[in-house]
């Protein structure tokens, strides 16, 4: 319990209709909480079902507006959403996001391991699956955006800066 300005007793957790517990507070453009009353960016909603190539053009757009803690909302959606074959490919990607999110944020121990770990698991499930290009995404390319941002966080040498830092998710054009 949590005790409000006026010295009423209050459930701690904000709770959605259903009485599951959800974050009502605004947050940054990288979901970094804000306080209450404060302007945040709207957040993606949850357990939106997309089709595949929709999840890929929202990402896209979201990861282009230095937004990457969206974008892992829609890659978490596809992930939880999608058939059982594809959720480590959509994992991955989420964790790419998160780890761009994390680099943004400052924190790079969390930011290089998310980055890699992503890698990882986009690049095993694009070799098991033997699918280079799930709908027309550059894993190969994406595999090698992330290796090459966890070195650059790790060296600690620049700023990094979400939207600069942005994935092509179907490569460069």
């Amino acid at each position: 319990m949590a005790t409000t300005p006026s010295g009423r007793q209050t459930d701690a957790r904000d709770r959605d209709s259903e009485g599951r517990a959800r974050n009502a507070r605004p947050r940054d453009g990288l979901g970094r909480p804000l306080p209450y009353g404060a302007d945040g960016v709207a957040r993606q909603p949850e357990g939106v079902v997309r089709t595949p190539e929709q999840s890929v053009a929202e990402a896209q757009l979201l990861l282009d507006a230095g937004k990457p803690f969206h974008a892992h909302e829609v890659f978490e959606d596809a992930w939880k959403t999608g058939p059982q074959e594809e959720r480590a490919l959509w994992r991955g990607l989420a964790q790419l996001a998160v780890g761009l999110t994390h680099s943004a944020r400052g924190n790079v121990t969390g930011g290089a391991r998310l980055l890699r770990r992503g890698a990882r698991a986009v690049e095993e499930w694009a070799s098991a699956d033997g699918r280079q290009r799930p709908y027309g995404m550059d894993t190969a390319g994406l595999v090698a955006w992330a290796r090459e941002l966890a070195g650059v966080v790790e060296e600690g040498e620049e700023t990094v800066d979400a939207r600069r830092w942005a994935p092509r998710l179907r490569g460069r054009s």
